[in-house]
């Protein structure tokens, strides 16, 4: 069957009352931005209900593209045809026809134009019916059929569909403020970064780099990081902070034990500053509860201390092998185990405090002035735009492996 659209269906933002509207024009303009390589596609928008005319585009690589947008609950290939009884009949026998290896089927019409002169209780065995005469071998199952034809009567036409695909659900993209990502180049930040968008988040990242200790391909696994997480919303920029005078000086004066602890207070720190200098409004981490020594209760709770800013933690109640799987379901696993170390790895120390305690970590910064650091790193810093990052210079990276 030549379908000509994909229907789109919302998930709890249609629960939104006053404010789905504000909601289905970001998800409207998300889906535009992330089609734009499609220049034929249209976004259609109808009351409840969103459509991408496909207009000769190939059906499944549209479908692939709009699976990876938030905000969508289910999609599906559909027709649109004239509210008419026989080319009704017509584009439900093809649909049921185009359904591979199918023996039994189900109609569920819903009429939404109640102008329409059939009920949705009777259409269902008129179609239904229509099917059996003209198909060998098949019959009805209302319970588990192989095939469930959606029919759709609405005010502007009639909609026949034959699959539902799972959309990636969430909020779009942009509904719900903006977070600066702490993007580090190992395998939870990615996740968290994208467990946050799904809640409607739009995010920029802050990297910290400590060359020669961190080499460019370290910060290399970062830009493709947030490229790969760019294809769930918008275009992410990365913060690139240099840092290895502040882990320098933080080796210097702190003792061993207090080291990491206080280089997260530093990062936190520099974050906030980063987030307010940009209107932003949380800093996200990929902290997970007790996994590494600067992730117990007592490490966030002194490190949490720096800032007054919301900390968004999505994978603080998850498991290393959840993850992981959800790592590589995005395609950012890959990417991640690349052995390019970053600069929380290669300053750790021999015997990190697990239970790290406010005051003394108050009292050691506060033999050390780090300002004239935090300064510098901010003046120094620089943004790196990866929708403008050059992909010649990705695909030579690659040749590395």
């Amino acid at each position: 069957m030549n379908f000509d659209r994909i229907m789109i269906r919302y998930g709890e933002m249609a629960l939104k009352g006053k404010n789905k509207r504000a909601f289905e024009q970001k998800l409207q303009r998300n889906l535009i931005s992330k089609l734009k390589d499609f220049r034929v596609t249209r976004i259609e928008k109808t009351q409840g209900r969103m459509y991408v005319l496909l207009n000769g585009a190939d059906p499944q690589e549209v479908m692939q593209a709009c699976q990876q947008v938030f905000g969508i609950h289910s999609l599906s290939f559909a027709v649109k045809v004239e509210k008419d009884e026989e080319q009704l009949k017509e584009a439900v026998l093809l649909a049921f026809q185009d359904a591979e290896n199918a023996s039994t089927f189900k109609i569920s019409s819903k009429r939404t134009d109640k102008t329409f002169p059939i009920p949705s209780q009777e259409l269902n065995p008129l179609l239904g019916g229509h099917i059996l005469r003209n198909t060998e071998g098949v019959t009805v199952d209302v319970r588990d059929p192989d095939v469930d034809i959606k029919v759709e009567v609405r005010h502007e036409g009639a909609y026949i569909t034959a699959q539902v695909y799972p959309g990636a659900g969430g909020l779009p993209v942009g509904t719900t403020g903006k977070s600066l990502l702490m993007l580090s180049g190992g395998i939870d930040s990615p996740v968290s970064g994208y467990l946050t968008m799904k809640r409607g988040v739009a995010i920029d990242a802050i990297h910290f780099h400590s060359p020669p200790y961190t080499s460019d391909r370290a910060k290399q696994k970062v830009i493709e990081l947030a490229q790969e997480l760019s294809k769930f919303g918008t275009n992410i920029k990365i913060h690139v902070i240099p840092f290895t005078a502040i882990q320098q000086k933080i080796q210097r004066e702190m003792p061993q034990g207090y080291s990491m602890t206080i280089m997260r207070r530093m990062m936190m720190r520099i974050s906030e500053r980063v987030a307010e200098q940009n209107n932003i409004l949380s800093i996200t981490t990929g902290e997970s509860l007790g996994q590494v020594a600067s992730q117990t209760m007592e490490s966030m709770s002194a490190i949490n201390e720096v800032t007054n800013y919301p900390v968004i933690r999505p994978l603080v109640a998850m498991d290393k092998l959840e993850i992981i799987d959800i790592a590589r379901k995005i395609g950012t696993y890959d990417i991640s185990i690349r052995p390019f170390e970053d600069c929380c790895t290669v300053f750790v120390p021999k015997a990190p405090k697990t239970k790290p305690n406010r005051q003394k970590a108050n009292y050691y910064e506060s033999n050390v002035d780090f300002t004239e650091d935090i300064d510098k790193a901010l003046t120094e810093s620089y943004v790196i735009d990866t929708a403008q990052y050059k992909h010649e210079e990705l695909e030579e990276f690659d040749e590395l492996f």
